[in-house]
């Protein structure tokens, strides 16, 4: 009882730690275990679920179908009821993930429910619409907000600049600056940001170098993310003047660049003929390279005589310094070598890879796994997955997938299905029915069998995805409500209307039908979640 008693009390007199560790468990759960066992789990756990706790584990940014699947599992709570906090940032990670229907479909539910739009709400809609090419819709959420009696807030006003300086609207953006300082706002290290990047962009360094100067006057600090922007983009022009500025303030400020960024930048002054030397005191941790594959070589070669000098333990230094040029050439001496370590850190190199998107040492990683036979775990396989698919290296992702189900690693239900409709998007329907056929029997269910028929539907071969289903139905699987979505979507995209009213007066069927059933199978749920909306386009 005492023990009890002092548990309680720690949990009074530290709020914030609780907090964090319940909300850091919970995104582990999200992260890291499949949904069927992310449910379960959570279930368990003797919390108390508000708005407020379910905000912050959205906060986290989980993966975007697990956090979908958290938000509707946690509204069918007894108690719970979702607020305009929560609703935004569900719209927010929808709109950073191109899912823009869905994002939309979000945002209607505020409406209906009769939530408050706010500002916030607003400013990402608008921000993800222009983000994905549809800036005149942009504009007009912006209008909408203002007219809606939201009063734009510093950030709001900010993003609009962004949009209209983006789209070649310079004078607009400076009328709404100008709106923006008469309602009583100061500009924000993010409005200054703007208008430098637009003038840099512009050729006007001077006049950026000069808002520079007066934002520091004014008390504004320019912070991390506005230097390299500001970096990038005098580097990609080629105006060493303003990026050995802009250099010395974050030598002073202690500011260091992004890989990527620090690469444009040596780039620029080396075809500029000018010296790297500031470069390189702001950021030495970047010139650490060359000694470290030269320390690299010296163990491989220790390596004949001393195997075990090149262990898991030498690996996670260079992971911890974050060295993972040094790391490609360790594993390269290891595999010729025929030097093995466990799956664990092989696991995190991969998946630290992704995290730089370094997808060529993310598959040397991966090679040196199926050298050696070591099973990588599942979170390595879906990070390199992830990060093909974003390369745009689809026939990587087969081979890929195709080791991942080898090595019994399950990728479950919904991650199979959102593979299939990815590559739909990217019009490979081929790829998406190899991933469909690679598939075990039991994941061949509702949700990736409604995902293969959305791929054909999508690339215009409407009778390839009739077949599909027809197919699906004679296996005894049965269609979903999210299944009519992607079928109705699909012949009315093709212009074939009556037979889209068939499957209309069937979906209204299943939905009279399912009130008659006590439960719906979790394949169903899933298929439902991924195609609450048309994904047809």
């Amino acid at each position: 009882m005492k023990n009890r008693v002092k548990s309680v009390e720690k949990e009074d007199t530290e709020p914030n730690v609780y907090m964090r560790d319940t909300v850091g468990k919970i995104y582990g759960l999200l992260k890291y275990s499949s949904w069927d066992s992310a449910e379960e789990e959570l279930e368990r756990l003797c919390i108390r679920w508000d708005s407020y706790t379910v905000n912050k584990v959205l906060k986290t940014h989980p993966p975007m179908e697990k956090a979908w699947l958290f938000f509707n599992w946690v509204s069918s709570l007894k108690g719970f009821k979702h607020d305009q906090f929560t609703y935004t940032t569900m719209l927010d990670i929808f709109g950073e993930a191109g899912r823009i229907s869905s994002m939309k479909y979000v945002f209607k539910q505020m409406q209906e429910k009769g939530l408050k739009t706010d500002a916030a709400a607003y400013t990402s809609l608008m921000h993800w619409l222009s983000s994905s090419g549809d800036v005149d819709e942009a504009m007009k959420v912006w209008e909408e907000m203002k007219d809606s009696g939201s009063c734009p807030t510093v950030v709001s006003y900010t993003a609009y600049m962004k949009i209209l300086f983006d789209n070649g609207r310079a004078k607009e953006a400076s009328d709404i600056y100008k709106e923006m300082l008469q309602s009583g706002y100061s500009p924000t290290c993010h409005t200054y940001t703007v208008l430098m990047e637009y003038l840099v962009g512009s050729g006007k360094y001077d006049e950026a170098l000069e808002i520079f100067s007066k934002m520091q006057e004014a008390g504004v600090q320019p912070d991390k993310a506005a230097c390299n922007i500001l970096i990038e983009k005098c580097s990609k022009a080629g105006e060493a003047k303003a990026l050995t500025a802009i250099l010395q303030y974050m030598k002073e400020s202690h500011i260091v660049l992004r890989y990527p960024v620090f690469l444009e930048a040596l780039k620029s002054l080396k075809t500029a003929g000018e010296s790297i030397a500031l470069l390189k005191q702001v950021n030495p941790h970047f010139f650490v390279d060359d000694d470290s594959k030269e320390e690299a070589d010296e163990f491989c070669l220790m390596a004949a005589d001393f195997p075990f000098r090149i262990d898991r333990g030498l690996l996670l230094i260079f992971l911890k310094k974050r060295n993972l040029v040094a790391i490609d050439r360790l594993l390269n001496g290891m595999i010729d070598k025929n030097i093995q370590v466990d799956s664990a850190i092989i696991s995190i190199i991969v998946e630290a890879n992704c995290d730089c998107s370094r997808r060529t040492g993310a598959l040397l990683a991966f090679k040196y796994s199926v050298r050696m036979g070591i099973t990588m775990e599942r979170n390595a396989f879906v990070s390199l997955i992830g990060t093909l698919i974003r390369s745009n290296s689809f026939s990587k992702v087969v081979q890929i997938f195709e080791a991942m189900i080898g090595a019994g690693q399950s990728p479950g239900t919904y991650l199979s299905a959102l593979l299939i409709y990815k590559l739909g998007c990217a019009r490979r329907p081929g790829y998406a029915a190899n991933i469909f056929d690679l598939l075990p029997d039991d994941h061949k269910s509702t949700a990736t069998f409604t995902a293969l028929v959305g791929v054909y539907f999508t690339v215009g071969n409407a009778d390839r995805g009739l077949e599909i289903f027809k197919t699906m139905l004679e296996k005894g699987i049965f269609p979903a409500l999210g299944t009519y979505n992607v079928l109705l979507a699909g012949l009315e995209n093709s212009g074939r209307i009556s037979e889209a009213e068939i499957y209309r007066k069937e979906k209204k069927r299943l939905q009279l039908n399912r009130h008659t059933r006590a439960s719906l199978p979790l394949e169903e749920k899933i298929c439902d979640l991924l195609f609450a909306v048309d994904v047809v386009t």
